[in-house]
């Protein structure tokens, strides 16, 4: 164990996190008006470009994008890189469409817009799953959280899940949405020097003093192959994996509660079309670094033989000097603690708004609220922590937990703006879902075999929703779009 690398991770992680959080309790007493429950869940609907472009980033820039593209790199090689590619596209599509969309009408959660378009039956079903959903993503976080800290300190995965989980917490339990993106600014500049830093080091400390070794070493090693070199992998993978991921996240991230939150948090409509410019960067060049990384990990044996989940980390740890070292990993896991906490918090607004204020406690004041999502952040929290130690590779995983809300997607877009049937969107839904299931659980998809059979779930749940929604809405009567029946622009 690194003592030193150790203690000044930590030291930065609370500096930062605990820091913002005493700046703005300060702030917080020298207004004149009481906290709301809307200042902790939306930062009081006041984020800055200088705030959310870093906070649209960092909030799915997670575990999945690091210790998962390491995984992946490891295992496909270069085509991991589409999960980063795949994050640019749906920043994009969030920052002009979905994202203006929730901002314009003003709520708190997404199923709150599928209630007054759909009614409380399709609403409550969302809440719950988009809750479940949110809070898987949780878990794999928590295991991302576990793979750093396990690499800094040597401990094992379940006492590196709890400690990082701690750090999360403190993350967002104070000041909500205000804290994460406080944090996420000082994170997101640390995070790119730290990474440029290191990857310019790493290059230096190789074999050749560069990375070109990796076009030898890689096809040559054990279980290696060419196409690993490529971006576009092999028809497989580019089927399964790099299109499959585009249509995971694109038509998940954005309208899920973990994204649309922080959306909700900007000043304006226009702040959000300008925060593309910096986020969308921010995040898609993250991926370049780390499947550089990934893969002059897997090239090197002395690393490969940790196997995918500890062999960048652990490169990392070994050949960089002790600042850079402090630096990189800290940002690392900075990166991963700022998803952790919006997952943690979008999960807690979804179970407070729409569940225990809709059905349990209409008449709950504000604060109580606030503090009803504070306690859910850490039993929540503390749940995922538990399960996390036995989760399979992340980015397998990710796509299942994201299937779950494409046909959401589908289902707000043709509600906003064609035609609104809410037993063809139950339908949809319940479909979508139960076959969801079955793709993971059952050995249908391998009975079926062949191009089919090998479809992932995000491809299964995206083929169903939109099939039934069309043939539905065109079969059956329905209200107009609600943008036209209720007289609004969708964009200004």
């Amino acid at each position: 164990m690194n003592y030193g690398v150790v203690i000044s991770v930590v030291i930065y992680e609370l500096v930062v996190i605990l820091g913002c959080a005493v700046w703005l309790k300060i702030k917080e007493k020298k207004q004149a008006a009481a906290p709301t429950d809307e200042d902790f869940a939306l930062g009081g609907r006041n984020m800055g470009v200088i705030v959310l472009a870093p906070t649209i980033a960092l909030t799915v820039l997670g575990s999945a994008h690091i210790t998962g593209v390491f995984e992946m790199s490891y295992n496909m090689g270069a085509i991991a890189i589409w999960f980063s590619l795949a994050h640019v596209i749906m920043i994009v599509v969030a920052c002009f469409g979905t994202g203006l969309w929730v901002r314009r009408l003003g709520v708190v959660t997404v199923p709150q817009i599928i209630k007054d378009m759909y009614g409380p039956g399709v609403a409550i079903a969302i809440s719950c799953v988009m809750a479940g959903q949110v809070w898987g993503v949780l878990t794999l976080e928590c295991q991302g959280l576990g793979i750093v800290v396990s690499s800094l300190t040597g401990w094992n995965i379940t006492q590196a899940v709890i400690v990082g989980g701690i750090l999360g917490i403190l993350y967002v339990v104070f000041a909500g949405m205000k804290q994460v993106g406080a944090v996420n600014v000082i994170n997101a500049t640390i995070m790119y020097i730290g990474l440029i830093i290191a990857t310019i080091y790493v290059a230096g400390k190789l074999p050749g003093g560069n990375f070109d070794f990796i076009e030898e070493a890689i096809p040559n090693s054990e279980g290696g192959a060419e196409f690993m070199l490529s971006i576009f992998g092999n028809a497989d993978l580019m089927i399964t994996f790099a299109v499959g991921n585009i249509i995971a996240v694109t038509f998940c991230q954005s309208i899920s509660q973990m994204l649309m939150q922080t959306m909700m948090s900007a000043k304006d409509e226009k702040t959000i079309k300008k925060s593309v410019w910096l986020a969308a960067p921010l995040n898609g060049m993250f991926g370049v670094f780390a499947v550089i990384l990934g893969l002059a990990a897997r090239a090197l044996p002395e690393y490969s033989q940790y196997g995918a989940k500890l062999a960048a980390t652990n490169m990392l740890v070994d050949m960089l000097p002790m600042w850079i070292a402090a630096l990189l990993l800290a940002a690392l896991l900075a990166a991963i603690l700022s998803t952790f906490a919006m997952t943690a918090l979008t999960s807690a607004t979804i179970w407070v708004h729409d569940i225990y204020k809709g059905y349990i406690n209409p008449d709950a004041d504000e604060k109580k609220l606030a503090n009803m999502t504070r306690i859910l952040i850490i039993v929540l929290a503390a749940a995922a922590l538990a399960v996390s130690v036995a989760l399979p590779e992340i980015l397998n995983a990710i796509n299942w937990v994201f299937a779950w809300i494409v046909p959401v997607f589908w289902i707000v877009v043709f509600g906003l703006f064609w035609k609104r049937n809410s037993k063809v969107a139950g339908t949809a839904l319940a479909v979508s879902w139960i076959f969801n299931v079955i793709w993971s659980l059952t050995p249908l998809p391998a009975s079926i075999g062949g191009f089919i059979g090998g479809l992932t779930n995000p491809y299964v749940t995206l083929i169903l929703s939109l099939v039934i929604l069309i043939i539905g809405n065109l079969a059956c009567k329905g209200e107009p779009g609600y943008f036209k029946a209720q007289g609004i622009k969708p964009q200004q």
